[in-house]
């Protein structure tokens, strides 16, 4: 048997060199990739189940590498970044990415980061089925949500964000509590992941936090999902 597939992008050899040491001595196996253009063509050839990608490398930024990969691929990724500022987060985890840590880092924090990504959840608990919300559809089995009658892209993240929200409308979801669902239980990150993440969901969705039509904001409580099953 083999091994979750790791692919570690970063254009200095020896981070490169020190996480797939560590990487390793786990039982993961791991490629590299020096640059943005190398990084995409990997994941279309080797097809990571976690990719750890640096925000800054030759020929295309991390960012952008992250935009076109989640075209193709729902593979976990932990973003690298050698600043600590807020909108870097932001801008990495609004393109998908599901977790980021600064530089220098642990390289133990960051396997266990890796092996939390891989023991999280694919699906919400529950039975799996279809859920209908007037113009809204989230259907389980197929992971695929539509909106009046057109497909919605969704990342890993924010349909397990959705769905388990749809699942207990009306009920609100502490921060804590959809770390839990949809991260996992040993989640060492930040957060406020849960805010970036659905952020992006209510954007994909049309909703608005002011008016919302899906999920609404419970101001220092969290989160819930507000339309009714069956809805016209």
């Amino acid at each position: 048997m083999t091994g979750p597939r790791i692919l570690v992008v970063d254009d200095e050899d020896p981070i490169v060199e020190l996480i797939a040491e560590y990487l390793r001595s786990e039982g993961m196996e791991v490629a590299a990739a020096r640059d943005g253009p190398s990084a995409i063509a990997a994941v279309r050839d080797r097809r990571p189940d976690v990719i750890v990608l640096d925000v800054m490398l030759p020929g295309l930024d991390g960012f952008e590498v992250l935009r076109r990969v989640r075209t193709f691929s729902d593979a976990y990724v932990i973003m690298l970044t050698a600043r600590a500022e807020e909108i870097d987060r932001i801008i990495g985890l609004s393109v998908g990415a599901d977790d980021y840590m600064v530089k220098p880092f642990s390289p133990r924090e960051l396997v266990a980061r890796v092996k939390a990504l891989l023991r999280r959840p694919r699906t919400a608990t529950g039975e799996a089925g279809t859920l209908n919300f007037g113009e809204l559809m989230i259907d389980e089995p197929t992971r695929s949500v539509g909106l009046r009658g057109e497909p919605v892209r969704l990342t890993t993240i924010e349909f397990d964000l959705l769905l388990t929200l749809a699942r207990e409308p009306g009920v609100v979801f502490p921060r804590q509590r959809l770390l839990d669902r949809v991260w996992g239980m040993d989640y060492v990150g930040d957060d406020h992941v849960v805010d970036v993440h659905l952020g992006n969901l209510r954007r994909k969705l049309g909703d608005h936090a002011a008016r919302p039509a899906f999920i609404e904001t419970v101001r220092g409580a969290g989160y819930r999902f507000r339309a009714q099953r069956g809805s016209a």
